[in-house]
């Protein structure tokens, strides 16, 4: 079955069984009316209740916390004694204090904006010591980062190119191509070399 179109006569089912690039969903989302906020599982999730019961959610299912934190990440003399805070920000002034301490190899990762949201309280020392720690298990060849559920193209390529080390990047995106527009699971499998 070739992919339907995402519009507002596709059943639920189908709309879960294909894959759909977030910029699809929030265009469907505007037409409908629903809230087009957040990631690309949030998003997915009100359109699914959408076409499942005809539910048009205008907010976010997130609660945002409203920081309480007058803290000027962005102006703010930083040190390393400064403490994470609630409204914690990866402002050009932050990135210019962990270059000055870390090297100019410094950059922000996934991993480390994660660490800092989640370690309110802690200070910028714990933030470079977290930094260092998290690239050197760069290093280590055995070490993977997590790829969050809803990057199922970055999750396929990595999978895919594991798996066939003789095979290029442009052989994963030929495959990734042709199992996006099928039905089911995008998880890389052995069997999509048949397809």
């Amino acid at each position: 079955m070739n992919r339907p179109s995402l519009t507002n006569k596709i059943s639920a089912q189908d709309f879960k069984d294909f894959y759909w690039l977030k910029e699809e969903l929030i265009a469907f989302c505007k037409k409908n009316g629903i809230n087009s906020s957040g990631g690309k599982i949030e998003i997915a999730k009100r359109i699914s209740l959408f076409l499942s019961t005809g539910t048009i959610t205008k907010q976010s299912t997130h609660a945002i916390k409203k920081a309480t934190s007058k803290f000027d990440w962005t102006n703010e003399r930083l040190t390393l004694e400064t403490a994470i805070n609630d409204n914690y920000k990866n402002s050009e002034n932050v990135r210019l204090f962990f270059s000055k301490e870390i090297g100019s190899h410094f950059h922000f990762t996934v991993a480390f904006m994660k660490w800092a949201r989640e370690n309110v309280g802690k200070t910028l020392r714990d933030a470079v010591e977290e930094w260092k720690r998290l690239h050197e298990l760069k290093k280590d060849k055995s070490f993977k980062t997590e790829i969050a559920p809803q990057f199922e193209y970055n999750r396929y390529m990595r999978n895919f190119l594991e798996d066939n080390p003789d095979k290029t990047s442009k052989d994963a995106m030929k495959y990734w191509k042709r199992k996006r527009a099928t039905r089911g699971s995008k998880e890389y499998s052995k069997s999509d070399l048949d397809l």
